[in-house]
Formats: C-alpha cells, sequence, structure tokens
C-alpha cells in the first residue's frame, strides 16, 4: 500500500485537489478574482495538472516498453491530447471564451513542439552524439499529413468566401471535421499496422531495444487502468483552469494567444522532457515520434472536436491564422521538411529551429 501511494502521489493529490475543487472549495471559483486569490488558484491548479501530466506520460512510458513503437509514443501523444481537448472545450463552453482559442492553441503547440522542442532536441542530440540518425520514411509521412491538415485548418478559411471573418460555415465545418478524422484515423492505421517499421528506430527494426528500462514493472492492464485513471483529475480540473485563464487574459488585458500557450505548456511539458530523455539516449527516432505526432495529433483531434462544439452549441470559431502567424508557419513547415528530409541530424538544424521559437514568442507579446 505504501508503494502504491508513493508512486501514485500524483493521482491521490489530484483527487485531493478535484474534490475540494468541486466540493467545499468550488465557491473559490465563482465571481471575481483579487490578484493574491487568482495567484494562488492558478499557482495550485496548473501545478497538480501538472503533476498528473507526468503521471500519465509515466504510465504511456511502461506501456511503451511493455507493447513496443510505435504504441507506446501513441497512447502518450492522445493521452496528453485528451486533456489538450479537454481545457480548450471546457474555455469555449465557459461562453467567454475568444473565437480565436482553438486556432491560438494548435498554432501554439505547433510552435512550440515542431521548433522550441525539435530545437532543444536536435541541439541535445548533436552536442551528445554528433549526428543523429532515424527512419526517414516515418518523418516524411508524419509531414506529408502535417502539412495537409494545418493548410486546410489553419490556412484555408482565411481564403473562403461563404463568411466574413477567417471561420467556416455550418457545412464547411462538417466536412472539414469528417476529412480531418478520417485522414488521422488512416495515418495510424499506417502507423500502426501497415507500416509498423516506419516509425522505429533504423537498425532496430526487430524490437529488441525499444524498452527504456523503467523501473516498477506493473502489467498491461495495470498501467491502461492508472493512465485512465490519472486522466480523470486532469480533465476535471481543465474546468476549473479554464475559468482562471479567462479570468486573467480578460482582467488583465494579457495577449489573447497567451491562452493557448498557457494550454499548449501544460499539456507538452512531459512530452517535451520524453523527447529529451530519448535524444540523449541516442534514441532520435521515439523523440521525432514524440513530437511529429503531438503536432499531428493536436490538429487531427483538436479540430473534429473543437468544430462539434462550435456546431453543438452555436459558439462562433476562428480557425484562420493572422498573416504573421501564417508566415512563420510555412516557414516552420518548409524548415521541417529539409530537417527530416535526409537520415541524420545535427546542431544547426536544432538553432534554426529554436530561432524561429523565439520569434514567435517576440511577435506574440510584440506583435
Amino acid at each position: 500500500m505504501l508503494k502504491f501511494i508513493r508512486s501514485e502521489s500524483a493521482l491521490i493529490l489530484g483527487f485531493v485537489i478535484t474534490a475540494l475543487a468541486y466540493g467545499p472549495g468550488s465557491f473559490l471559483f465563482t465571481g471575481e478574482f483579487g490578484l493574491p486569490l487568482f495567484s494562488v488558484l492558478f499557482v495550485l491548479v496548473f501545478i497538480v495538472m501538472l503533476l498528473l501530466s507526468f503521471s500519465a506520460v509515466r504510465h504511456a512510458d511502461h506501456l511503451a516498453e511493455l507493447l513496443g513503437e510505435p504504441y507506446g509514443t501513441l497512447i502518450l501523444t492522445i493521452a496528453v491530447i485528451t486533456i489538450e481537448v479537454a481545457l480548450i472545450s471546457a474555455i469555449m463552453l465557459s461562453g467567454n471564451a475568444a473565437p480565436t482559442l482553438a486556432r491560438d492553441t494548435m498554432m501554439a503547440v505547433l510552435m512550440i513542439v515542431m521548433n522550441g522542442v525539435v530545437g532543444v532536441v536536435l541541439l541535445v542530440g548533436g552536442f551528445h552524439h554528433s549526428e543523429q540518425e532515424y527512419n526517414l520514411r516515418g518523418a516524411v509521412a508524419f509531414l506529408t499529413v502535417l502539412v495537409t491538415l494545418a493548410t486546410m485548418t489553419l490556412i484555408l478559411p482565411n481564403f473562403t468566401e461563404s463568411t466574413p471573418d477567417p471561420s467556416l460555415n455550418r457545412v464547411q465545418s462538417e466536412l472539414f471535421a469528417v476529412i480531418t478524422i478520417v485522414l488521422y484515423v488512416t495515418f495510424l492505421a499506417i502507423q500502426t499496422v501497415r507500416h509498423r517499421s516506419f516509425f522505429v528506430q533504423p537498425g532496430r527494426e526487430d524490437g529488441d531495444d525499444d524498452h527504456h528500462d523503467l523501473t516498477g514493472g506493473g502489467s498491461v492492464p495495470y498501467h491502461a487502468i492508472m493512465l485512465v485513471l490519472t486522466l480523470v483529475p486532469a480533465v476535471l480540473l481543465s474546468k476549473k483552469l479554464a475559468i482562471l485563464v479567462d479570468f486573467g487574459i480578460a482582467t488583465w488585458s494579457l495577449p489573447v494567444a497567451l491562452g493557448g500557450i498557457v494550454i499548449a505548456s501544460l499539456v507538452l511539458a512531459p512530452e517535451a522532457l520524453a523527447a529529451f530523455h530519448s535524444a540523449r539516449q541516442n534514441y532520435l527516432q521515439r523523440a521525432v515520434n514524440i513530437c511529429l505526432g503531438s503536432a499531428l495529433a493536436t490538429i487531427g483531434l483538436t479540430v473534429p472536436a473543437v468544430l462539434a462544439i462550435s456546431i453543438y452549441s452555436g459558439q462562433e470559431i476562428q480557425l484562420g491564422i493572422g498573416n504573421t502567424d501564417m508566415t512563420l508557419l510555412i516557414l516552420t513547415m518548409f524548415v521541417s521538411a529539409l530537417t527530416f528530409g535526409g537520415v541524420r541530424t545535427n546542431m544547426l538544424q536544432g538553432a534554426v529551429h529554436l530561432v524561429i521559437f523565439v520569434v514567435y514568442l517576440v511577435l506574440v507579446f510584440n506583435p
């Protein structure tokens, strides 16, 4: 019992804080917030959700060890994207969300993952191992679908003529949601069944080196159940964090895109650490699977979810990004195609991605 309490302390803490937030402490999340109360609640909820995210990653890593790649990385990606979609949905359904929240979050995820995380991963890997090898066919598959979905969902709405703003009408929303799901499911079939070898480290196609030497044991059902249980308080607390984020942006006139960055940072922190760890161990393929998989899952799962919420609730949603973000997105996709267009990476490529990420951050706070 003591061993379970120690290993699952984040889960226990998550349920305790969730019970308090929806029970005796629910009145704290209503009405106006003073700065001290806001700061305490935001830090508390954010840290608890971050701990839950790391706990989910730990169970996903055990499943990766037991099931092998790419199933482990896929489980990890879907787990954290579930938290992201829950956060966006909670803010949208609160009735006070900016219509650009979903696109800002997806843009933040793409910039953080494709430039921030990829940049540091390539720098870390290049520093320790000079050059690193990955599976070119898997990277090309990721980028082909990612570029297509990113263009359709974040750029194309700017040029449709059915609405006066960068949004979609109902027919377009339904069609885009279906297309996005179909294309993402098709990719998953390729990744997990048809061409699974595309997403395995070169030279390790037999799967012998896919294990991560994790301690703690446990069976597949155990870690699967604990992963689901860990996501429950994370999803429930997302509504409380959504209230705080929405209030903070509206009250202190913070950049609207900051809400997307907060959500993206929360859900991506565990995946980023997992990618760094893999790069240091000279297992770049897992880092590539995590980074590109997160970016792809963000669009593949978030877009249908927010479009469905928009249709169901009548909430306005704008997917088309502005000219500045469009330029950065196109540059990111172009540079990513060059970075993952060979079979080896080095530190220079990481530096280029980090420069783009810094420019993105500067333009968020100083457009």
